[in-house]
C-alpha cells in the first residue's frame, strides 16, 4: 500500500476497485465526474485489471448497461449527479423489482447550494420513492468504507444500493492507503442464467413488491443491529456527564462533521468560562433509508428535545417525527420544519454552532452570548457588508459567444423565443447577449421550442443544445419535431467536448475511456437520418459566415438545424491577444455592449484623437484568447489581431 492524497471521488473509485468492481458506467455531472475518470486513469496505467469503464450516452444507458452486467453476476458501479438519476429513473424503478445478482452500487452525488446544478434535489427522497437502500457519508474516509459495504449489502439482498455523497465530500481531500494494483472479481461460473425472474410482468411485479417491503424491514434491522452497518450510525454523549441527557443532536452526511466540530468548539468555549454544556447525546445517521428505527429509538430514550441537522430535505426529521408518533415518545423534534435549522443550501460549522447555542439556552442566553463574543474575535467573523457578487460568464474566447451573437443578428427585430439547455451555454442568458429565454433540463430546450411554436406560430423559435447534450437527450426532441413538422431551428453548439463538467469525451468525439478511438458519430449524419432537411454549418468565430448560416436555417419553414463548430478554449492553444488602436477607438463601447467578453474592459480616463474624453476600450491580455470576435464587431476597425494570430 502507498499513502496518497486523494479527492473524495478518487477515494470512492479506489474503494470500488478494491471491492472488485468489473463494470463502471455513468454520465458526467459535477460533483460526481472524477470517480469514473479515476477508474479510467488506473485502467490506462495498467493498475486496475479486468475492469470496463465508460462514459455512456446518458444516465439511462449507463444504468441499463450495468444492470445487464449485474445479471451475469459481475460487480458494477453506476455514477451520476442528483438530476442524472431522473434520467435513469425508469430503469431504476423496475430494476429494484427485478433484482440483481452481482453487487450493484449507484453512486449519486447531491449538490446542496446548488453549486453547479439546476435543483437541490435530495437523493435520499428518491431512494425512498424507489425503495432502494441509501448510505450517506460524512467524510471521504467513511464514504470509501460505505462503498465497500454497499457491494456486500447489494449482494446480500439482491438489490441496487445508493451511495449518496454531497459536493463537499466528493471534493474534499485526505490521505488514503492505495494498493499497487486491483483486480475485478471473477464472474460466477456460467455467467447469465436464464430465469423468468429477469422478465418483468405485472404478476411478478406484485410478488416482488411484497419482497421489497420485507427486504426494507430486514435492511432496517441490519442498519440497527449488524456491526457492518451500525458503525455508520454512531452514538456518543457529551456535556455534563453527571446529568442524564435530555438534549439530543442528530445529523447526517457532511452536516454530522459540522455538528461534531460545532459541539467541540462550543464545549471548549464553555469550559474556558468555567461552565459545561448540558448533557447531550449525539447520533450520526449514515444509513438514512431504510431508517434504522430501533437504533434511533434507543438513542431517543429519555430525551426531551432533539435537533436535526441535514442538507437539502428534512428526511431524518421526518423519520424521527414518525418514530416519536409510532413509539409514543415524549420528545420534541426540531429542525427544518420548525425553523431551527437551515431550510436550504449548505450547512456550516458557523451556522450550526449558533443554532446549537440557541438549542441549549433556555433562559439566560449564556451560550448565545458566548458564541457571539467568540465570532466577533475570531476568523468566523463575517464582513459587515455583503461582498459584491461576481456573476458567472462565458470564458473569454468561448465560441458559444459568437454563436449566440450570430443568431441574434440573424433574427434582427423579429420576435423570437430562444430556448436554452444545460451546459456552459446556459450563460448565454446574461446581458448583453440575452440569448437564452428558458432552461429547464437536459434536452428540454428542443422540445419546449415546439410547444412555443404551436401556441405562438407567428414567432421564430430557436433551441440551443451542446454537442454532448445532443447525444445525451436531444435526439428524441428532434425526432418529435420532424415527425410533427414543428417550425423550429435547433442550434448545435459543437465545441468537441462535454465542457461544463470537465471536458469529458462523448459519442461525437469517438474517444472512449477504454483507450479505443472509435469513428465519431456524426451530428450531421444523425440529423439527416432523422429527416432534418435544412442543415447549415459555420465557424461561430467567423461572424459573417455564422450570421449567414443562422439566417438560412431560421428562414426555413419547418425543422432546421445550424451546426456551429469551434473547439472549446480548453482544448486549444490560445492565439496572441488582440490590441486596441488608441488612435482609432471612439469610446463607443460597442465591443463591450454587444458581446460582453470578460477580456475587454473600459478605461474612463483614457483619451484619444477620436474618443476625446469619453474613455477607451482596453484588452486584458492575460484573459484574451485571440478569438477575433471583437475585431469583427468593432465598427471603426479599432481592434486588430496581433501578428501571428490565426483570425
Amino acid at each position: 500500500m502507498a499513502k496518497k492524497l486523494l479527492m473524495g471521488n478518487e477515494a470512492f473509485a479506489w474503494a470500488a476497485l478494491e471491492a472488485g468492481v468489473r463494470v463502471v458506467a455513468g454520465y458526467p455531472g459535477t460533483p460526481s465526474s472524477e470517480l469514473i475518470e479515476t477508474v479510467a486513469k488506473q485502467h490506462a496505467a495498467g493498475v486496475a485489471h479486468g475492469v470496463h469503464v465508460e462514459w455512456s450516452a446518458n444516465e439511462k444507458a449507463a444504468l441499463e448497461l450495468v444492470a445487464g452486467a449485474a445479471y451475469c453476476g459481475a460487480r458494477v458501479l453506476f455514477t451520476c449527479k442528483q438530476v442524472g438519476l431522473n434520467v435513469a429513473s425508469d430503469a431504476l424503478m423496475s430494476l429494484n423489482y427485478v433484482g440483481v445478482r452481482g453487487g450493484t452500487v449507484l453512486f449519486v452525488a447531491d449538490d446542496p447550494g446548488p453549486i453547479s446544478s439546476q435543483t437541490e434535489q435530495d437523493t435520499r427522497r428518491f431512494a425512498s420513492f424507489a425503495k432502494v437502500p441509501v448510505l450517506d457519508p460524512s467524510t471521504p474516509e467513511e464514504g470509501a468504507a460505505m462503498m465497500r459495504a454497499a457491494f456486500e449489502l447489494s449482494e446480500r439482498y439482491g438489490t441496487p444500493v445508493i451511495v449518496r455523497p454531497t459536493t463537499r465530500i466528493c471534493h474534499a481531500s485526505t490521505f488514503f492507503d492505495v494498493p499497487a494494483e486491483t483486480h475485478a472479481l471473477d464472474v460466477p461460473e456460467g455467467g447469465f442464467e436464464k430465469d423468468p425472474r429477469w422478465v418483468i410482468f405485472p404478476r411478478r411485479s406484485y410478488e416482488a413488491h411484497g419482497e421489497i417491503n420485507q427486504r426494507m424491514r430486514d435492511i432496517a434491522r441490519d442498519f440497527s443491529e449488524d456491526l457492518s452497518f451500525v458503525q455508520f450510525n454512531p452514538v456518543t454523549e457529551g456535556g455534563n456527564t453527571s446529568e442524564q441527557p435530555r438534549f439530543g443532536v442528530v445529523a447526517g452526511g457532511v452536516s454530522a462533521a459540522y455538528a461534531r466540530e460545532a459541539l467541540s468548539l462550543l464545549d471548549r468555549l464553555a469550559r474556558e468560562m468555567g461552565e459545561t454544556l448540558p448533557a447531550y447525546r449525539f447520533m450520526q445517521v449514515g444509513t438514512p433509508y431504510p431508517f434504522p428505527t430501533d437504533a434511533a429509538a434507543r438513542f431517543a430514550e429519555g430525551l426531551s428535545e432533539i435537533i436535526v441537522f441535514e442538507e437539502l430535505d428534512y428526511v431524518l426529521e421526518d423519520e424521527l417525527l414518525k418514530l416519536a408518533g409510532t413509539r409514543h415518545l415524549s420528545v420534541e423534534v426540531r429542525g427544518k420544519l420548525t425553523g431551527d435549522a437551515s431550510d436550504r443550501g449548505e450547512n456550516s460549522t458557523e451556522d450550526i454552532i449558533m443554532r446549537l447555542a440557541h438549542f441549549f439556552d433556555k433562559e439566560d442566553c449564556f451560550f448565545v452570548s458566548l458564541v457571539k463574543k467568540f465570532t466577533y474575535k475570531s476568523a468566523l467573523t463575517r464582513y459587515p457588508d455583503a461582498l459584491p457578487v461576481r456573476p458567472p460568464v462565458l470564458c473569454a474566447g468561448c465560441p458559444h459567444r459568437g454563436s449566440f451573437y450570430a443568431v441574434k443578428r440573424a433574427l434582427g427585430k423579429r420576435d423570437a423565443v430562444l430556448c436554452g439547455d444545460i451546459g456552459c451555454y446556459t450563460l448565454g442568458n446574461a446581458k448583453p447577449l440575452d440569448a437564452v429565454d428558458t432552461c429547464l433540463c437536459m434536452g428540454a430546450g428542443i422540445t419546449m421550442a415546439q410547444g412555443f411554436a404551436v401556441v405562438e406560430p407567428h414567432k421564430k423559435h430557436v433551441a440551443f443544445v451542446g454537442d454532448s447534450t445532443f447525444f445525451a437527450s436531444g435526439l428524441t426532441g428532434i425526432v418529435n419535431a420532424v415527425y410533427n413538422g414543428h417550425d423550429i431551428t435547433v442550434t448545435v453548439l459543437d465545441n468537441a467536448t462535454t465542457a461544463m463538467t470537465g471536458s469529458q469525451p462523448h459519442p461525437g468525439t469517438g474517444v472512449t475511456l477504454m483507450g479505443h478511438k472509435r469513428k465519431p458519430v456524426s451530428i450531421e449524419g444523425v440529423l439527416r437520418a432523422i429527416g432534418v432537411e435544412c442543415i447549415t454549418f459555420a465557424d461561430p468565430l467567423n461572424l459573417a459566415e455564422a450570421e449567414a448560416a443562422a439566417r438560412e436555417a431560421i428562414d426555413f419553414e419547418g425543422p432546421s438545424a445550424i451546426i456551429f463548430r469551434s473547439p472549446c478554449i480548453q482544448l486549444k492553444k490560445p492565439d496572441p491577444a488582440v490590441h486596441i488602436n488608441t488612435d482609432a477607438c471612439t469610446g463607443c463601447k460597442k465591443c463591450i455592449t454587444e458581446i460582453g467578453c470578460p477580456a475587454i474592459g473600459f478605461d474612463f480616463d483614457a483619451t484619444g484623437a477620436r474618443s476625446k474624453d469619453r474613455g477607451q476600450a482596453l484588452v486584458n491580455e492575460t484573459l484574451c484568447d485571440g478569438c477575433g470576435l471583437c475585431v469583427q464587431v468593432c465598427p471603426f476597425d479599432a481592434i486588430a489581431p496581433a501578428e501571428g494570430g490565426t483570425r
